[in-house]
């Protein structure tokens, strides 16, 4: 379209200024500056392109909407190999999930790598490849979204982030922004990649290799066709292979968030066991007993494991179980992808294309030893047996002794979760009629399946070893015991979920008419789109005899579909010489939910070469996920809360009135859709030949949150939430509600700052960089009308915390064959939760404030020849530790997995060898 091109030709010099590379690049990045002789590059052919956030192609220059583009260079230099391990480098995402966050026993969507564009939701980060969707992560959960393990990293050539929100292209659902992964498109000759990873400590190594091959070229040959496959293994990484575990003394300042399950065996007595007991004199390790856990063992315990730990959850007569001791950090995972593409010119300006995208994660969880809660017999107890216990007349079953074990026998707890995708686009693309037209049909699956491998035993059959006897509680159990367990191991496919995606798109767009400022350009579009779940429990997770992995409260198979439709439309119009505007709208509805029109108006202004002024303002909806309208009852427990109306009668004694409180999840099938509203203002500025850097604010508001009321929020204001509260005859907790509503509203706003400084040449050789930063000036959460907001900026609030400032610098040198990049990825600090409660003493953990988080890598490359490329380098080469944290929020304890990295220092080499 030429008369885009003219559009912008007084203002070439500035594009090609401001043209950005790397994490701190905007729009499309041009490599080498132009010489700024006007009149050449005005004779120069202006090529156009389509920039994630438009349907209309246009000159290769900033637009009214910020887009920052991370090239396949960068993504190189970084050493980074997964779609997942590239977004903990975007400054703009916060709190995504993780293999990290996910490690625990029994948890929620294990295995799912998320983004999460302005910490505002996984759900409202739209992610796409190749700028359409695929289908969403398939297991029911919080978090609706893109498993990143499905995006075929090595295929990439860059990617593109659309920092404004609510797309009117792609849609308004992407409140947040828009990731959109970006493969190669015209690949030819063969391509080879090696890449090793090793950690200092051990552990968490990593091995890939790619193949790519291609042939063909479109415009001399008609056709093109080209596959690249890629395969990765990563080893697992356990407490026991980093030093700063130990560095984090959990054990001295978090010992009442670790278990009093344990090995030998706690004993949970009854108030009339304990009152009995005592009443005769009884004592252990020669001193009369105070508590109902107690152990016959303290103080040896037989550690290291299991400690006596008078200030931890056992408290004094009891063991304490330390699983920071015995689990993981980091989980083994095999991931393979391959990705085809093929495009085939069929003459009179047309073309066909196909792409198919194959990827299979595979992710192994090994987690503590199971507990169990158990029951015995008291005169199985030769402490006891003298004891009478079973004259306690109060108790259900007289002289019933409940337990409190480590079943370290049956060995860890081990899962594998199976997510694997495939896409097939099949379309359509060229000129008819003077419209330019791309059409396709998309299908997208994605499959996950959660396998209890090892260390997960049938409950029943359990129950009875251990009451006659067979599995000793106490110590280590004889050859029948051994074969009982043995023989009770579960190994079963306990949860399968299918997500599918069918949608057929179109898009045409042309130029209408000049402008003084150059063509008006018009697109439209529209989607049609079919989404089905699909999630299958087992026979045997639905019989609740799984000790650990409980059924869910009226489990069932699930099986969900709905209907999508979509229009959108999109003017550019070039008004005057030095203004552009950008003007769209789209109009969704979704089948049982309903829709709505989203507006959206852009806006840019060039006052010189140097400089563009740009701004936007849109509405947006995001319909409530099949999940959050169907998801099954899911049975949990909060972290350590008190009770206020149990602490009301024992003078606020949390010993006595905190406790880890059973909670009921649900979804809701009226969930109504979120709406937002958001805008942006911006500068983006040329300082001379070498520099160019952009600054932009952003305002995000979500009303109708789809959200739960936290736990927390919930018991600290009963006046208002009571009724979520349910509670037995005698006045205590039964278990609290946590169901999906469409509850207050979310505030976010801030600035994004880049600068790229790029072609210095000096004597030594040329120097570059990039700083891409963002700055939350606030993010706050309203629970529900009328309440008032609550700030997570610089504050872990229930799950999670936004830092204020978070960023990433890169510094280039390059001299002939020779490159090396110095970077630095950083996270401000920020108060800690600071709630969690000794329920032994009835303390509240010490008031912490968590230190910031920053790493420096390094890494060097030489161009041996030119079809062969040698690189090493050196991540987190200062060996910085994830600093200490008080949250109890995460099964990990002792720090906050969602944006540290335990590897520690870890050193790798890559080959690369081309035929072009």
């Amino acid at each position: 379209m030429t008369g885009v091109a003219h559009a912008v030709r007084g203002v070439v010099l500035a594009g090609t200024w401001m043209a950005a590379g790397g994490f701190a690049g905007h729009a499309m990045a041009q490599e080498t500056p132009i010489a700024p002789d006007a009149q050449a590059v005005q004779a120069a052919p202006m090529p156009t392109v389509e920039v994630t956030g438009s349907a209309i192609r246009r000159v290769q220059a900033e637009t009214a909407l910020p887009v920052q583009t991370v090239t396949r260079a960068e993504i190189d230099k970084a050493g980074v190999t997964t779609a997942a391990e590239l977004m903990t480098r975007i400054s703009s995402n916060v709190g995504g999930l993780t293999d990290g966050v996910s490690i625990n026993v029994g948890g929620d969507q294990r295995g799912f790598n998320s983004a999460n564009l302005r910490g505002i939701g996984t759900s409202s980060t739209l992610v796409l490849l190749n700028g359409r969707r695929m289908a969403n992560f398939a297991s029911p959960g919080d978090d609706s979204g893109v498993d990143l393990n499905n995006i075929p990293a090595a295929a990439l050539e860059r990617v593109e982030v659309l920092l404004d929100g609510a797309s009117a292209l792609y849609g308004t659902d992407a409140i947040g922004g828009v990731i959109n992964f970006i493969t190669r498109k015209d690949f030819q000759g063969l391509e080879l990649n090696a890449y090793g990873l090793k950690t200092r400590e051990g552990g968490a190594g990593k091995r890939t290799a790619s193949i790519g091959a291609g042939k063909g070229d479109l415009d001399r040959d008609g056709y093109n066709v080209f596959a690249v496959a890629d395969f990765q293994r990563t080893n697992a990484l356990s407490t026991s292979q980093r030093s700063f575990v130990k560095g984090l003394q959990v054990e001295q300042r978090l010992g009442h968030l670790l278990s009093g399950y344990t090995s030998p065996a706690n004993i949970r007595l009854s108030t009339a066991q304990r009152d009995y007991l005592q009443e005769n004199g009884f004592t252990i390790n020669g001193k009369p007993i105070t508590n109902r856990l107690i152990n016959l063992s303290v103080p040896g315990c037989a550690p290291p494991d299991n400690v006596y730990l008078p200030a931890g959850t056992g408290g004094v007569d009891a063991c304490t179980y330390d699983y920071m001791n015995d689990t993981e950090l980091y989980p083994k995972s095999d991931k393979a992808s391959l990705l085809g593409r093929g495009v085939i010119r069929l003459g009179a300006g047309h073309q066909a294309y196909a792409e198919v995208a194959l990827s299979r994660a595979k992710t192994d969880y090994a987690g503590s030893s199971a507990r169990v809660t158990g029951y015995i017999d008291y005169r199985k107890v030769p402490q006891l047996a003298g004891t009478g216990l079973d004259q306690v007349t109060d108790d259900d079953v007289p002289g019933e002794l409940e337990l409190r074990m480590r079943l370290n026998e049956a060995g860890r707890r081990t899962s594998t979760l199976t997510s694997e995708g495939v896409r097939v686009v099949v379309g359509l693309s060229g000129n008819l009629g003077g419209w330019d037209y791309d059409t396709a049909f998309n299908h997208s699956i994605n499959t996950v399946k959660d396998q209890d491998t090892h260390g997960y035993v049938l409950y029943n059959e359990l129950l009875a070893g251990i009451a006659d006897g067979r599995i000793n509680p106490f110590g280590p159990s004889g050859a029948e015991g051994r074969a009982l367990l043995d023989s009770i191991q579960v190994h079963d496919d306990v949860r399968h979920a299918r997500g599918t995606m069918d949608s057929w798109d179109f898009k045409l767009s042309r130029a209408l008419m000049k402008m003084d400022g150059g063509d008006l350009a018009v697109a439209v579009g529209g989607e049609l789109r079919r989404e089905k779940n699909d999630f299958t429990p087992s026979a045997l997770l639905l019989s609740d005899n799984i000790n650990n992995d409980a059924a869910p409260e009226g489990g069932r198979a699930t099986h969900d579909s709905r209907n999508i439709q979509a229009v959108y439309g999109e003017l550019l119009v070039p008004f005057a010489k030095q203004w552009e505007a950008q003007l769209s709208g789209r109009y969704d509805h979704y089948q049982q939910v309903g829709g709505a029109a989203s507006p959206k108006i852009g806006l840019s202004w060039r006052p010189s070469a140097a400089l563009l002024l740009r701004g936007s303002a849109g509405r947006g909806f995001r319909a409530p996920s099949m999940t959050e309208l169907h998801r099954p009852t899911v049975y949990s427990s909060t972290a350590t809360l008190p009770d206020p109306v149990y602490c009301a009668t024992v003078d606020n004694n949390y010993a006595d009135c905190a406790d880890n409180w059973d909670t009921r999840r649900y979804s809701n099938p009226n969930l109504k859709p979120e709406r937002s509203r958001q805008f942006s203002l911006g500068a983006v500025f040329a300082a001379g030949r070498h520099v160019n850097a952009s600054l932009d604010y952003w305002n995000i508001k979500r009303t109708d949150l789809i959200s739960e009321i936290g736990d927390d929020v919930i018991l600290g204001n009963l006046a208002k939430y009571g009724d979520l509260v349910h509670r037995d005859e005698d006045g205590y907790i039964d278990y609290i509600d946590l169901r999906k509503e469409n509850r207050g509203a979310q505030v976010a706003k801030g600035l994004d700052l880049a600068v790229t400084v790029r072609g210095i040449d000096t004597a030594v050789g040329r120097f570059g960089g990039r700083l891409n930063g963002t700055y939350v000036l606030d993010s706050k959460i309203q629970n529900s009308p009328g309440d008032s907001y609550i700030s997570n900026v610089g504050r872990f609030v229930t799950d999670g915390v936004v830092q204020r400032w978070r960023h990433t610098i890169t510094l280039d040198w390059e001299r002939g064959p020779l490159s090396a990049s110095l970077s630095n990825t950083y996270s401000s600090g920020y108060e800690d939760q600071n709630t969690a409660i000794n329920i032994d003493d009835g303390s509240v953990v010490a008031r912490n404030r968590v230190q910031p988080y920053s790493l420096w890598d390094l890494s060097a490359a030489w161009q041996f020849n030119p079809a062969l490329k040698l690189r090493a380098g050196v991540q987190n080469m200062f060996d910085r530790s994830p600093p200490y944290s008080n949250q109890a929020y995460f099964f990990l304890s002792g720090y906050d997995p969602t944006y540290t990295d335990p590897r520690g220092r870890r050193f790798y080499a890559s080959i690369n060898y081309a035929l072009r």
